[in-house]
């Protein structure tokens, strides 16, 4: 099975939970069960959107562009990557200087 499409499946099933969840929560219907798988689903959503913007800041960095990070010297990498955003910890040479 092709991983790029089981991944999206996931994630497409996963945001689908977490929506009817929140309804639930909304309805005043939802679990236990649902409120944990709430907190669950959507610390995964803010990663996802965490690492989808991480790796777009590193391409407009490579091409040189203004791009804002949280660091406050060369050799503090930024926050998100240091708390899930990213896949790496050691990021490749970017123009983060400006």
């Amino acid at each position: 099975m092709e991983n790029d499409k089981l991944y999206h499946t996931i994630g497409k099933i996963a945001v689908e939970r977490y929506e009817s969840i929140c309804s639930k929560l909304s309805d005043n219907t939802a679990t236990e069960l649902d409120r944990s798988g709430e907190k669950i689903l959507s610390e995964i959503i803010a990663l996802a959107k965490n690492r989808l913007a991480v790796e777009e800041n590193e391409k407009i960095a490579e091409k040189g562009g203004d791009v804002w990070v949280e660091r406050t010297s060369k050799s503090h990498f930024p926050h998100i990557r240091l708390h899930g955003g990213a896949l790496e910890d050691d990021p490749p040479e970017h123009n983060f200087d400006k």
